[in-house]
Order: structure tokens, then C-alpha cells, then sequence
């Protein structure tokens, strides 16, 4: 790598732990199967699963446990997520709770899921962003039918860290700590985990 090269990673680097910087990640599983009507069924239960959020948390105990709400904050035990409602997302240890809203909602044919965003806590009267990236950043998660083969994907999009206030509200230090362990290995973990869940 040349020296130039080696500056600009290490001020991207520096420009990502202060919130001043936003990356792209994606994170996605495959699976082929020997025919179309096949791959058509394995679709259908992908697409069921896509939806269950509440079954997420059922996956595996490193993964985070989501919880589906309605806009007005109250959860929803049943049900798929549709524009407005609210995620709650609780990771592995000692770290705050994260909400998100989903913004869009995908179910054609051979394409299934749906984008959020973090967002306020429902329940806090403040207008702060209760999650360790900014409102500015979107998570997909998608899966899609293309000959034999289910794809499933979880896109995150212009990732940022929420350490400036006030949109942090207190949560600088312990958002930065989460994002960039994120990126650094938990992300995989996580967003693999789930996207083989939703393939398999």
C-alpha cells in the first residue's frame, strides 16, 4: 500500500470514531437449489421469516434481541412490520437500548423486506436518536429470488457514528465504543448469523 494510501486510511479512520465519516456495509447469504419450484418455496419462507423481526431474537444467543412496535411505542406480538412502526434492538451485555422506524416496506414477487432508520426512544419525551449510528443511516434487510438461487442481505447505508450532540443525548462515549466494536467483528457476527437463518 503506498504511503498516500496508508494517510487516508488512518484520517478516514479518525474521521469515522469522531462522526464526521459514514461507510457502507453489506452483509449477505446465498443458497442454491436444484430447480425453480424449489427455489420458489424456499422464497416463501424466506419472506415469512424476513418479517417475523420477533423471531430474530430466537436465532442465537450472540445476536441481539428485536422487538416489532407500533408507532406509538406499543409492542406488537404479532404481525409484520409495516412504514411507521418501531424496532427496539437490544445487544449482548451492558449497552443501551436502540430503536429504529422502518421507513420502507418491499413484498413483490421475487423480493421481500424492508429498511429502517434510528429514531427517538417513544417513550422519552426528548428528541434524540436512541442508537449508536444517525438518523442519517438506513439498514436493509432483503431477500430475493433470482433463478435457483435465495439471496439474503442486510445493506447498511452511510453508517455514522451518534456521538455529536445533541442528537446523542449523552451516549457519545458508549455509542462510539459500539459502532467501531461493530465494524470490527460484532457486525459479522451478527448480520451473518441472520442471513443464513433467513436462507437456510
Amino acid at each position: 500500500m503506498k504511503t498516500s494510501n496508508i494517510g487516508e486510511a488512518i484520517q478516514q479512520g479518525i474521521d469515522l470514531l469522531k462522526g464526521d465519516d459514514s461507510v457502507d456495509k453489506t452483509y449477505c447469504s446465498q443458497k442454491h437449489y436444484p430447480d425453480a419450484q424449489t427455489t420458489l418455496q424456499a422464497f416463501a419462507q424466506a419472506r415469512e421469516k424476513v418479517f417475523a423481526v420477533n423471531r430474530w431474537s430466537e436465532v442465537s444467543s450472540m445476536t441481539a434481541d428485536f422487538v416489532l412496535h407500533d408507532p406509538s411505542g406499543l409492542a406488537k406480538s404479532t404481525g409484520r412490520p409495516v412504514v411507521g412502526d418501531l424496532i427496539r434492538l437490544e445487544l449482548p451485555g451492558p449497552t443501551p437500548v436502540n430503536w429504529v422506524k422502518v421507513t420502507q416496506v418491499v413484498d413483490e414477487e421475487t423480493k421481500a423486506g424492508f429498511t429502517a432508520r434510528p429514531c427517538a426512544d417513544p417513550h422519552e419525551n426528548e428528541n434524540r436518536t436512541e442508537h449508536f449510528f444517525t438518523d442519517e443511516s438506513s439498514s436493509t434487510f432483503r431477500v430475493e429470488w433470482v433463478g435457483n438461487t435465495l439471496t439474503a442481505c442486510q445493506i447498511g447505508e452511510n453508517e455514522r457514528i451518534n456521538n455529536q450532540n445533541p442528537e446523542a443525548g449523552g451516549r457519545a462515549v458508549v455509542n462510539t465504543v459500539i459502532a467501531t466494536t461493530g465494524w470490527l467483528f460484532y457486525q459479522k457476527i451478527q448480520w451473518k448469523t441472520l442471513m443464513d437463518y433467513l436462507v437456510e
